[in-house]
């Protein structure tokens, strides 16, 4: 199978009303938002949800979220260990494991190993500097060729933020004599229907790296118009967030004919949802939509 063949831009165009995107745990569960008052969502969330529609396809994920998990495995280690644990050269266990982790060749990953001796001696940290490599482990970095950014809103949220008092009502016994309520807690939701926009870039170079394929491209544009499908939760009810339009660009070579910038630049999204995009000569567009 041969590796990524063209540069390749994305464009997620994403609507939100009455749900939190992305909640902030240093803000009380908030919705994210920049300095500014505008929306966010953070790339690992967004990676998150295409992890998960990765395994309802029938890929192998390295990780895995505990809500979705596929094998028996408690914890990340335990699951590099079942498939790279026997091996000991660097360029194996890189290789297995973006052979066998559709995320890692896709996202990169960072594999910490512990070495065999725990004290670690000078002379074998200075004869394995600049390696990756030491007498106390190793840590094997695998840069991926699939990169997301963060997504925001394209109005400011501030203003549209709801946020609820959460109360129970139960009684002490379980007999229902008597009842009492109680705070639980705060819940925050977007009340209005707010858009998103959100970019991501395939990069051949990268791929020849990990193996990374036109075919695995392909999957990932199949994938994208369903990111929200079978993620409902209680501040994320279902239909509360949808896909509107993945926007998406081949070009005709590994170095691509635009920088990504210039590309990314082209689509301006509306607060209705409405959007236009700047034809680049060379360079069209395929929209593909969501809900």
């Amino acid at each position: 199978m041969t590796t990524l063949s063209k540069k390749i831009d994305f464009a997620i165009i994403m609507s939100v009303k009455n749900a939190n995107p992305n909640g902030d745990p240093l803000y009380g569960n908030r919705p994210r938002t920049d300095y500014d008052g505008f929306g966010e969502m953070t790339d690992v969330c967004i990676k998150r949800k295409m992890r998960d529609r990765l395994i309802e396809k029938g890929e192998k994920i390295f990780v895995q979220s505990d809500d979705n998990k596929i094998d028996d495995y408690p914890n990340l280690r335990k699951r590099a260990e079942s498939v790279l644990g026997n091996l000991k050269n660097l360029p194996d266990i890189r290789n297995k494991a973006c052979e066998t982790w559709f995320d890692v060749r896709a996202f990169g990953q960072i594999f910490p190993f512990k070495g065999s001796d725990k004290k670690g001696k000078k002379k074998e940290s200075e004869d394995n500097a600049g390696t990756g490599e030491s007498a106390t482990g190793v840590s094997i970095g695998i840069r991926g060729p699939v990169t997301i950014h963060p997504a925001f809103s394209v109005e400011n949220v501030s203003s549209h933020i709801i946020s609820e008092q959460i109360v129970k009502s139960t009684s002490l016994e379980g007999d229902g004599i008597n009842r009492q309520s109680d705070q639980m807690g705060m819940k925050h939701r977007i009340g209005k229907e707010v858009m998103y926009v959100t970019y991501g870039t395939m990069n051949p170079q990268l791929a020849e790296r990990t193996g990374f394929s036109d075919e695995d491209a392909a999957v990932i544009k199949n994938i994208l118009p369903k990111l929200f499908e079978n993620d409902a939760s209680s501040a994320r009810p279902e239909g509360s967030m949808a896909v509107r339009k993945v926007i998406w660009w081949e070009h005709n070579c590994k170095p691509g004919q635009y920088s990504s910038a210039k590309v990314h630049k082209t689509l301006i999204v509306n607060i209705n949802g409405s959007y236009s995009l700047k034809n680049l000569d060379d360079l069209k567009p395929q929209e593909i939509d969501g809900f």
